[in-house]
């Protein structure tokens, strides 16, 4: 359906509940005094100094727009297509891990808000309540799932088994976790799960594994940290699911995937978390954009706050945008409401900024749109 531009003062922009939201920095200055200090640092952390984590938001602020006037823009569409399937705004859920910590219902929640505003949840590997929990909670919605490959690699085939005979659409392998980041302070508060949560999709599985030492809910050392392209073929002939890679940052891994028979490529740097001193996601889109040619969907996260962002990520190229952690900040908020509450917001500010930059529809946004700062 086409939207007529919601405008300030009309009802419908003001969310049941959440006047006192203007933007996403009022969710995330709630998350941060409601939420238990060393939650509130997990979900925030950066690896080392939180270079990378802080220019991801700040390179957005470095690219101008370059409006057209006068286009008749009195009604605008924000529909595209992933993978051929059509969704209502190109703003999905990246995969982040651990709901529960931020709300009770966790990642139910999450699919619920998703299912209901018609947009792709990509569900983490590490989440806190089971695929299948995830499944019967939102059963229509359309989702991806994220994937790791383990020392053990029977426990990545069983996981892509379950997801494929749950519908699932899509496999999201994320590849820039051969060890993971230093997260200060992860290590100064000495996080972990609290004994009532689990990262549920291994619920059972690590019984003989029996460790003292835990990393993030699983036993240490359990990621592989020997992954290559070898083993995107291997999950390929597991599986008929379309796969994605997520974590690519140049022009050169963009074309082997695309010689690996990848679907589309996730431009990320894992919100800052892994390698610190890389670039941002947005400054790398342009290069992968232009390797791929069209040949797979290039989608990217990282950093987006606002509508403009995602004008601008669109213009560059990218197919979809997903955010991590406002969808946290969401459900912290108020669960299924907040997270809804978030992915509207972003709907509409991205509306609003279509429609100031001359666009009707997303189709007819494009690189002209975008002019780099000279500052």
């Amino acid at each position: 359906k086409q939207n007529k531009l919601l405008v300030r003062g009309d009802p419908l922009c003001s969310r049941a509940g959440m006047t006192s939201m203007v933007c996403l920095a009022d969710f995330e200055e709630y998350a941060k005094q409601h939420l238990a200090k060393s939650t509130w640092d997990y979900y925030a952390a950066g690896a080392d100094e939180c270079y990378t984590r802080d220019d991801n938001l700040l390179a957005y602020k470095r690219i101008r727009l370059r409006p057209r006037i006068l286009r008749d823009v009195s009604v605008s569409d924000t529909r595209t297509t992933v993978l051929g399937t059509e969704i209502h705004f190109p703003v999905g859920i990246a995969p982040t891990a651990f709901h529960c910590l931020a709300w009770y219902e966790g990642e139910l929640a999450t699919a619920r808000a998703t299912e209901a505003v018609n947009t792709c949840y990509i569900t983490s590997t590490y989440s806190t309540c089971s695929v299948e929990e995830i499944c019967a909670a939102a059963p229509n919605g359309y989702r991806w799932f994220q994937l790791y490959l383990y020392r053990d690699r029977n426990l990545s085939e069983q996981i892509v088994r379950r997801v494929e005979a749950l519908g699932y659409k899509a496999l999201v392998l994320t590849v820039d976790v051969p060890y993971t980041g230093k997260r200060r302070n992860d290590i100064r508060n000495q996080f972990k799960l609290p004994p009532h949560l689990k990262v549920k999709n291994f619920d059972g599985m690590f019984q003989e594994q029996k460790s003292s030492v835990e990393e993030y809910g699983i036993p240490a050392n359990t990621l592989d940290p020997s992954i290559s392209w070898k083993d995107v073929s291997w999950l390929q002939s597991l599986t008929h699911l379309p796969m994605i890679i997520k974590g690519i940052l140049t022009k050169e891994d963009a074309e082997l995937a695309v010689e690996h028979g990848v679907k589309g490529i996730i431009v990320s740097n894992h919100g800052g978390r892994q390698l610190d001193g890389g670039p941002a996601t947005i400054d790398c889109l342009p290069e992968i954009v232009e390797a791929v040619q069209g040949r797979v969907e290039v989608y990217m996260d990282g950093g987006i706050r606002t509508g403009s962002d995602v004008l601008k990520a669109i213009a560059l190229g990218a197919k979809c945008v997903f955010i991590g952690r406002p969808a946290i900040w969401g459900l912290a908020y108020k669960g299924e409401e907040g997270v809804k509450g978030v992915l509207e917001m972003l709907q509409d500010e991205f509306r609003l900024s279509m429609a100031l930059s001359g666009c009707k529809n997303v189709a007819e946004i494009n690189r002209s749109l975008i002019q780099f700062s000279k500052l």
